[in-house]
């Protein structure tokens, strides 16, 4: 069984930063973050597999970090530089496997962390 508990969101400043958290249990070889701004669909944000290779959304290209630490199954994304466009809830998703496109997987997701930019 896949659980996923996300933390660390909040609210900050343009410019600033935040380190968002995803303690994991079940299948964690391909694992990822995606965020859901009001009105607007899920995206992807950034991909990472068990062999550390990241796919990452132009948008956040240079400002987001993902990382994932095996030993303690925790998944983390360092946001630095943000912007009010950040703004949404994000979500760690975990998936059994994925095809070509990394963000169109079978995943099971966590509830979600808000992340709120203000200008």
């Amino acid at each position: 069984q896949v659980q996923l508990v996300e933390s660390g969101g909040g609210s900050v400043q343009a410019g600033g930063s935040l380190r968002l958290s995803c303690a994991a249990s079940g299948f964690t070889s391909n694992m990822a973050w995606f965020r859901q701004a009001p009105g607007k669909e899920r995206e992807g944000v950034v991909f990472i597999d068990n062999f550390g290779n990241t796919d990452y959304a132009d948008s956040v290209k240079g400002r987001f970090t993902i990382s994932k630490d095996n030993i303690v199954n925790t998944l983390y994304l360092q946001m630095n530089s943000l912007k009010p466009e950040d703004t949404a809830m994000y979500y760690c998703a975990s998936a059994p496997w994925i095809g070509i496109d990394v963000f169109d997987a079978p995943y099971y997701w966590g509830q979600g962390t808000q992340v709120t930019v203000s200008s």
